[in-house]
Formats: C-alpha cells, structure tokens, sequence
C-alpha cells in the first residue's frame, strides 16, 4: 500500500503558501481556511505552568494507566481473545479495549517528547497482544472473541451478561446501539497513526489497516447500513487517509456521517447531521462527531457542514456550557438538556466531554480564523479539562463539578476508565494547540513559555524557516513576549490572539458577562515601541517584514473579575464567580478560617481583592483573597454574622487535599446565602446504607436541606432498584425521640417511596413497627413519622419502591 510521504517539492510548498490567501477573497461566509495546526513534535513548551504538567503525564500517568488497565484485566482480554489461555472477559464493558488503544496513543505521543527504550519494548509486547487478538479477516473486538472461544466461561464474565445485552449476539449487531465495536475501532486507528509516526514501526499500523479494510468491506451504500452509536471512528478513519491516502477510508467516514438520521438524538442519530441545529444527547459523542464533521469538511470543502456546526456551536454557547468550560451537564444522559440547565453540585461536565470540546473548538478555529473559538478551547482547557487530572498524576476526576460537600473526592481508576486514558493521550499532544498555520501567516493561540520552527517562502518563492519563541510566566503573568527568528528577512502576518477576557468579554454571548470591567487596555510594543495593531476576528494582526531579533511584547491586564450568569440560570442567581487571566476560582474548605465558609457566607464585591503567588500550595498557585461574611451559628432568625477573609484558589486545582467543600458560584448578599440548620441528634448517628447504593451515608445528615426532592443542587444517595430496603441508624447511646423526617429525592428517575416503615431497637429488645399514613410520603418537604417518645438505640428504616422503579433520600432527621 502506498503512503502519502507528503514530501512535496519546494516550488509545489511555495505556491500553495502564497495561493491559500488569495482564495479567500471573494467567499462567501463558509469559506473555509483549513489551518493547519503546527504538530505538536514541532513545539517545544518549557514554561513552568504547561511543561511540569506534560512531564508529570509522560512519567506518571501514562505508567500508572498501562499498569491499571494490566491488573484490571485489560491487557488479558486481548491474551484470552488470542486463544492462547483460557479464560472469562475480565472486565465491566465491552468497549474497554479503547482504553488500551488511548494508552498506546498517549505512549506513543510520549516517546516523541522523550524517547524511552523500556515504554517502546513495553508497547512492542502489547502490540503483539492485540495482534494475536484479531481475528483471521481483520475483525478486533476481545469481548466477543472470548465470548465466541469460551463458551464454558460464559457465566464467569466479569461485565454479568451486560455485555451480551450492549454487543448483541452476532458482529455489527448492536453497532449502531451500544456496542461500541466501531468506537473501539477509532481508537485503535487514532493510536496506529500515533504509534507509526513515533516509531516508524508498522506493527499496530498494519493491524489497524486490516481492520479498516474489514469495516469498508463491510459499511457503506448496498451493505451493511449503519452508523456507530457512540462517534470516534469517524476521526480515526480520516487519520487513516490523511497519513496513507487511501480514498476508501475517507468515504467511510463520510458514510458514517451522511447516514446518520434513523435513530435517537442520545447518538446525535435523530437527523441528518446537516440538518442537526441543537445539541443534544450523550456530550462526548456529540464532541466527536463534530469534530469529525470538521474534519471532513476541511478536507472536501463541504460548507454544508460548517454551516451546521455554526448552528450548533451557536446553540451549545448560548447555554449549554458551564463558566469553566465544561459541557454534559446531566448525569442521567452523561450529557446535554435544556439551554440554562447548568446545576453546579450536580454538574457532570465529563472529563472526556471537555477532551472533545477542546477538540471541535480547535477544529472550528481550523475552518474559520476566529478567535473566539480557541478563547473557548482556552477557558475549557485551563479549568473543565484540566481538573480531571490531579496533581499527582495518578488520581482522576470522572466528573467536574462546580460545588461540593465533601462528596465527590478523585479516584484512581474507573470501572469505565475512558478519562484516565484520555488524558493519557491528551497531555503530551498539548503543544500542538499553541501554534498554527496558513500560507504565509503564522498564528499564535496559546501562551506559555515556548519555541516552534515554521516554513515560510518569500518573494523569490525560497523557503525560509522562521523560529518563533514565547517568554512568559502565563498564566500567572499577562507579559507574553514573542521574538522573531527568520533565517532571512522574511515578509509574513503574525495573529496574537488577544484573548476575550483580556478585552472584558467574559464569554461569546450573552450566558456569562463580567460585572466589572478592566481599566486597562491590552498593550503592545514593538522593538520596544508602543504601537496599536489592527484587531480583527480577536487577534492582533502585524503583517511585516521580520528580520532576526524582532520582538513583539504584549501585555494582558491581570485584573480579577466577578463573573455572572444569563438570569435563566437559576443555580447561579444571586452569585458571582471569579476569573483571573484564563483561569476560574472557587473557595475550597481546607483554606478557610471557618469549614463551613464555603457554603454558608457572602462575598463583599465592594472592598479590594488582593493576590499572591503561593510557590508551596499545590505545586504553586496564584490565590485570591477576599472580604466575606460568614453566617454563623446560633441558627434560626437571626444568626451571627461573622466577618471574614476568603481564600480562593485556581478551580482546576481542587480535591487534590482530599474531599473538600468547594464552590465556584458565591453568593453576594445574605439574601442568597444558605442557613445553617441547627444541629440535629442524627448528627452523631452511624447510618448503614442497603447494598448497591449510590452515594455516602454521611450526605443523609450534612445538613444542606434541600430546596425540593428535585434538588440537583443537594446530595443524595440512590437506593438500589429492589422490592424492599433497609436502612440502619445506629445511635452512638440511647436518647429519647418522638419524630423522624425524610426528605426523599426524586430527581434522575428516582420516586417517592409505595411505603416506608420504622422499627426501633429499645432497652427491651425491637418495637413493633410504626406505619405511617400515606399523606406523610411528601414531596418537595419534610415526610413526618411522628409517634409517642421512645427511648432508643438504633432505628430501621424500611422502604418500598414503587414497582420497578428506584428511591433516593436526600436528608434525615430527628425530633424529641
């Protein structure tokens, strides 16, 4: 098979540098760039905020992932696929070889960043793995494999038969549903690309070509007529053709993009992808199949779908996007609702979801040259995405809330692993967001302290390399220097991007706007003078002759803003956020003078705020400093108002101290700030969940009473879906009750109890249970069981579901 080398001749390179520009004139408002990102081996980035954070990735995150997805069965499900042991599938899904293949992609990226003779062996073992694991025709799926080689093992299969229920019985079956056979596939192909172009080895090249080859043979008009349920192979498949100029592997992903409109709108299967104008369903599909979309309409100027995905990404920005940066907001879909439904306690704004978006965000900039696209990517990049790694490396959020009480804490791996292995891979390609690319026009999108080489050509059409090197501390610092290094003197348009914040615009749109705005203007100099560029499409534009030893200096101001929200997000009325340069804060408890700070306290927006660099708080930080009041105890009317000084730090930074309180949304009045409740008997109670229930016993008494058993903004725990419960407090000495309340949850396809019953563990052994009334199964209140004064030890609760549905509490307590 042949490859596009891409090593095109001079003359060829100089004509098409000078002619990109020259076809823009004239085009009508899907014209579409194609720019070209500078690669990411092409950029070297050294600046202490970017750097260490790749580093920590190639050396700690990506071993710890290889070493999880080995001890959690992984790796074994492509040894038992092979048929060369014997065995059950090891692990929950079965689309957990992808995680494998992000491993294998993100190893690959690293290799390019520091060579490592024992990760290259390492990948070269694995590799041989997944060969041997693919089927005779090119057909790669471990589940079905040991499935189909294992009869007898069947009933061992560590994903208890929901394996069969999403892959189906036969191949392809379920393809277009949740079998995630084609989902798998785009990573494979992601990760073949990588691995060949670090290595120049062939091995996982060639395993996914003839897999490829399967899926062309099998998909398309007059053949199997289907479409992946979850997107990625579309993106895979265009890496394919893009390195081996191979036709068929573009008209694939082509099919599986115009086929789409016969199913549900959770797989963005609901329409034609042209005619799709509102986001919907499952948020990190979404993400990938539009930026597959991107993809193919850079490459076959197919303004049908930039026309679309204007729609789109216009939908998504008007209220479906979280302050920083994240999308999903539903856990129930993993994914997007109605516009303005942005809950912050149970925001889910997956880590994967935000990989995506920074995806389609760099592809929309690709295809249009706007700023505003990258001042997404750089909002999502610095806070959503980023607070789904830890500082460590090795612990990981699934999901990014915007609030806490206590009760969300980093993991070090996921039964679904798919963003630990994401950020695997996304890290190390993170140089390649900073620059880009087209004709003779180079564009600078990221800052940090960094160096890249390009080719230009002058007007004797010779090409001249031009080095490019950032100084900066971004993004503690808004001093970003920019020196100019061509080989020659070298005619060309440099675009610094002067991000929105800089210029007081908090967001595209109107769904967040700063209160205050800045007093400074964003400077420039030039060799040392002051000069005003022209501004268009967010970036300042100096088209110039450069000589050696030019630099460029401009200044962002620093200033801190309060952050507000369109009226229609109701989670946010009445708060703020704060913002400075890139970055969204919010106020964890391990930072407070008071714990109960964070959740119970307003921000005086009138008195200054100060800053300082903290070098030995989480591996350094910028932190804020604030005047606050405090709501303090006694309760009730009339509590004590405590002043205080907050502190906040850097969103992305958070949970790396252990589960903490956090908020990024503050109040700014008392009129929208929470009362503590009083403290309650059950306070001290241990609470013994049934089984299989999702959430902490300790959230049943935190004491954040909720506004309505809807109440997203409060913690809860989802009972396990049963004909009956039971649930045991135990108290730490006998005391004397007359009531117990609860306030039951019904929101994410929770009911209210059919009944719920107590017993009571007293001095003489268990009383006969209380049954109360049905009028006291509530909603949006407090559920009452009230009854004569009884001295007790411990109470059990006894609940039944309605039929075939399941129960959830939000909080419980006691009455004397």
């Amino acid at each position: 098979m042949g490859y596009c080398t891409q090593n095109l001749s001079t003359a060829m390179k100089t004509f098409l540098l000078l002619l990109l520009p020259v076809l823009a004139f004239g085009q009508n408002q899907f014209f579409i760039r194609d720019i070209k990102a500078v690669p990411f081996t092409n950029v070297k980035v050294q600046d202490p905020f970017w750097a260490p954070r790749i580093e920590t990735v190639c050396n700690t995150t990506i071993p710890f992932a290889l070493q999880q997805c080995r001890e959690s069965g992984r790796i074994r499900n492509f040894v038992l696929a092979s048929g060369e042991e014997k065995g059950a599938f090891c692990t929950a899904y079965p689309f957990d070889d992808s995680d494998v293949y992000k491993v294998i992609e993100g190893a690959a990226y690293a290799l390019q960043h520091h060579y490592d003779e024992k990760l290259d062996l390492q990948l070269d073992s694995l590799i041989a793995s997944i060969a041997k694991a693919q089927e005779p025709d090119g057909y790669l799926y471990s589940w079905r494999s040991v499935y189909e080689k294992n009869p007898d093992k069947r009933n061992e299969d560590a994903s208890r038969g929901n394996a069969l229920k999403m892959a189906g019985t036969t191949r392809w079956q379920l393809t277009d549903q949740h079998s995630h056979e084609l989902y798998n596939l785009g990573h494979l192909y992601e990760a073949a690309v990588a691995h060949h172009l670090a290595t120049g080895k062939r091995s996982l090249l060639d395993v996914a070509l003839k897999s490829a080859d399967l899926v062309c043979n099998t998909f398309g008009p007059g053949k199997l007529e289907k479409v992946p349920g979850h997107e990625e192979i579309e993106i895979g498949l265009v890496k394919l053709y893009r390195l081996t100029g191979q036709q068929r592997y573009l008209d694939m992903a082509s099919f599986f993009l115009e086929k789409r409109g016969y199913g549900d709108a959770y797989m963005q299967n609901h329409l034609p992808v042209r005619e799709q104008k509102e986001v919907t369903g499952h948020a990190v599909r979404a993400g990938y199949l539009y930026s597959a979309m991107a993809d193919l309409a850079a490459i076959t100027n197919d303004t049908g779908y930039v026309e679309a995905l204007h729609a789109l990404w216009e939908d998504a920005i008007r209220g479906k996007v979280y302050f920083t940066g994240g999308i999903g907001s539903s856990q129930s879909n993993e994914g997007f609702t109605q516009a303005f439904d942005l809950p912050n306690f149970s925001a889910y704004a997956e880590t994967c979801a935000s990989i995506a978006f920074v995806m389609w965000n760099q592809r929309m900039f690709q295809l249009t040259g706007d700023a505003k696209y990258i001042d997404v990517l750089e909002r999502t990049l610095y806070n959503a995405l980023n607070s789904g790694l830890g500082l460590s490396g090795d612990r990981f959020f699934y999901d990014n809330p915007l609030a806490s009480l206590r009760n969300h804490e980093r993991s070090a791996w996921f039964a679904c692993a798919c963003c630990p292995s994401n950020v695997a891979r996304f890290f190390p390609s993170l140089p390649g967001y900073f620059y880009a690319k087209w004709g003779n026009t180079l564009y600078v999108n990221l800052f940090g302290r960094s160096e890249t080489t390009v080719e230009n050509v002058n007007s004797r059409l010779q090409i001249v390399p031009v080095t490019i090197r950032q100084q900066t501390n971004y993004p503690w610092d808004g001093e970003v220097k920019i020196t100019v290094e061509p080989e020659r003197p070298n005619t060309f348009e440099l675009r610094i991007r002067i991000p929105g914040w800089a210029r007081s615009d908090a967001f595209p749109g109107e769904l967040y706007s700063f209160a205050n705005k800045s007093s400074e203007r964003v400077y420039f100099q030039l060799n040392g003078k002051d000069i005003t560029p022209e501004i268009r499409s967010g970036y300042a534009i100096l088209n110039r002759k450069w000589k050696k030893g030019d630099e460029l200096t401009m200044r962002l101001p620093m200033e801190i803003f309060f952050a507000k929200s369109h009226p229609s997000v109701a989670a946010n009325t009445g708060r703020i956020a704060l913002q400075r340069g890139p970055l969204v804060y919010c106020l964890e408890d391990k930072d407070q003078e008071e714990n109960s700070a964070v959740h119970y306290s307003w921000l005086d927006t009138q008195k200054p705020v100060s800053t300082r660099f903290e070098p030995d708080l989480l591996n350094g930080v910028q932190t804020l400093s604030l005047a606050g009041t405090l709501l303090a105890e006694p309760h009730g009317n009339n509590p004590v108002r405590k002043p205080l000084w907050l502190k906040a730090i850097p969103y992305y930074a958070w949970a790396n101290r252990g589960p903490a309180n956090m908020a990024v949304w503050l109040p700014t009045s008392p009129q929208y700030t929470r009362l503590k409740p009083a403290p309650n008997l059950i306070d001290k109670a241990n609470i013994y969940l049934p089984e299989g229930s999702l959430g902490k016993a300790a959230w049943l008494k935190d004491r954040w009473v909720p506004t309505r058993s809807a109440d997203l903004e409060s913690t809860y725990v989802r009972f396990p879906q049963t004909d009956s419960l039971e649930l045991i407090i135990e108290l730490p000495e006998d005391a004397n009750i007359s009531t117990i309340e609860a306030f039951w949850f019904t929101g994410n396809g929770c009911e209210l109890p059919a009944s719920w019953q107590l017993r009571f563990l007293t001095p003489n052994g268990w009383a006969t249970p209380h049954h109360p009334p049905s009028s006291f199964i509530l909603s949006d209140s407090w559920s009452q069981c009230a009854f004569e004064p009884i001295e007790v030890s411990a109470v059990k609760m006894l609940i039944v579901p309605p039929a075939g549905k399941q129960v959830g509490l939000h909080e419980l307590r006691f009455g004397k």
